[in-house]
């Protein structure tokens, strides 16, 4: 009985120490993240040396700077223009829902 007790002493002991360790292992790991995602760069975006922006458009009056450039156009991502149905209503007749044939 007293070998069992031991053992089981034994285990809890080391099953708390793994979970200890897997809690500072989970904890390191978010505060080396927080470092790295701190590290980003906040000046303009420049073009690497020796190259140069791309060429002005065809129709644009200037060369567009890096920022409008990563700016999406309303092409790009148009809104929604629909209106959901926000309750139960009774929809128009449509002469082209026809049944099949």
């Amino acid at each position: 009985m007293a070998n069992f007790v031991r053992s089981f002493r034994a285990k809890s002991r080391n099953e708390c120490n793994h979970k200890r360790a897997s809690r500072l292992r989970s904890k390191r790991t978010a505060l080396l993240l927080l470092v790295l995602a701190a590290c980003g760069g906040r000046e303009e975006l420049q073009p690497t040396a020796g190259a140069s922006l791309p060429p002005k458009p065809y129709a644009a009056e200037a060369t567009p700077r890096p920022s409008e450039l990563m700016t999406p156009e309303v092409q790009a991502r148009p809104e929604r223009s629909d209106e959901l149905l926000r309750r139960s209503e009774q929809r128009r007749d449509d002469r082209f829902d026809l049944p099949p044939k």
